[in-house]
């Protein structure tokens, strides 16, 4: 069947991605067509002369409308990599996204420096449990991992996202810290994470429209500066931490230094650490009373 090669699907397929607007099509493109072959994006090349049959060119024409229509690749797919590891998601959580790796490879060397008693991790706002799997994957064994989430739906994924990976993860429904109430007792945990939504409202309308239209507001909403969820995280917080604990807060790149003030009072010291992209993205507390 003329025309219908991998090499030559492919081709097409980033030139009407492109035109669509996709800031990138061919990767876009690879991934989807090995989604549909259930291949590696290697095989694309090494198969390129292979004719690709109907059933999965109309699956493949399928997809590619309606990524040419804004939705993002991984909730085509059902899947992102995140750690090195394969993560489940779907349109009730957020993607994670490649800059949070900088918060769990520091959050990994705080656990494997860990002198206290008891070796306990949690991950506020987890979302599809990137975070929390990851460190329950990767840490030190003995390592506690304790996760919530205000929406049970992405509990649900994130539940999903531990047994597929095999780790034991300990997770709770309801608003930051206070599923924990009575779970941990105070000056117990070595560290906390939190992407929590820190995009201020008045941006939201502004997001590339992969984000504004297709992932959940709930995940990305911080209030009016963007900082309202840790402005009432931060003193749980510093009231569950052991001393010498942590506390690790992703935030926007022109959020540093309102970030910053809201680790300002006695019983902190702070740090600001940059991505790889040379942007403010990672706040750092660490409690030392």
């Amino acid at each position: 069947m003329p025309g219908n090669t991998l090499r030559e699907c492919l081709g097409r397929a980033a030139r009407y991605l492109k035109d669509s607007g996709a800031p990138t099509p061919r990767l876009d493109a690879e991934v989807l067509l090995a989604h549909v072959l259930g291949r590696d994006r290697v095989y694309l090349y090494r198969e390129a002369d292979l004719v690709l049959s109907e059933e999965c060119r109309l699956r493949y024409r399928a997809l590619l409308r309606r990524r040419a229509g804004g939705e993002p690749v991984a909730y085509l797919t059902g899947h992102k990599e995140f750690m090195g590891l394969d993560f489940m998601v779907g349109p009730h959580v957020l993607i994670p996204r490649p800059e949070t790796e900088l918060m769990v490879e520091k959050a990994l060397a705080v656990l494997a420096g860990w002198s206290g008693e008891e070796r306990i991790a949690v991950d506020v706002g987890t979302g599809s449990g990137a975070v929390a799997v990851s460190l329950a994957r990767l840490a030190p064994p003995g390592t506690r991992v304790y996760a919530t989430d205000i929406s049970t739906r992405a509990l649900d994924m994130a539940r999903a996202n531990a047994a597929r990976h095999s780790v034991p993860v300990s997770f709770y429904a309801g608003d930051l810290l206070t599923p924990l109430d009575g779970v941990l007792p105070a000056g117990s945990v070595a560290l906390i994470c939190a992407n929590l939504p820190y995009i201020p409202s008045r941006d939201l309308a502004g997001l590339p429209r992969d984000v504004r239209q297709y992932e959940p507001v709930l995940a990305l909403d911080g209030g009016v500066d963007g900082l309202e969820l840790y402005r009432r995280l931060v003193p749980r917080a510093g009231t569950l931490l052991a001393p010498g604990g942590h506390l690790f807060m992703e935030i926007g790149p022109e959020q540093a230094q309102a970030a910053l003030s809201l680790l300002a009072p006695a019983g902190w010291r702070v740090r600001l650490l940059r991505d790889l992209a040379g942007h403010p993205r990672l706040v750092w507390g660490t409690r030392y009373s």
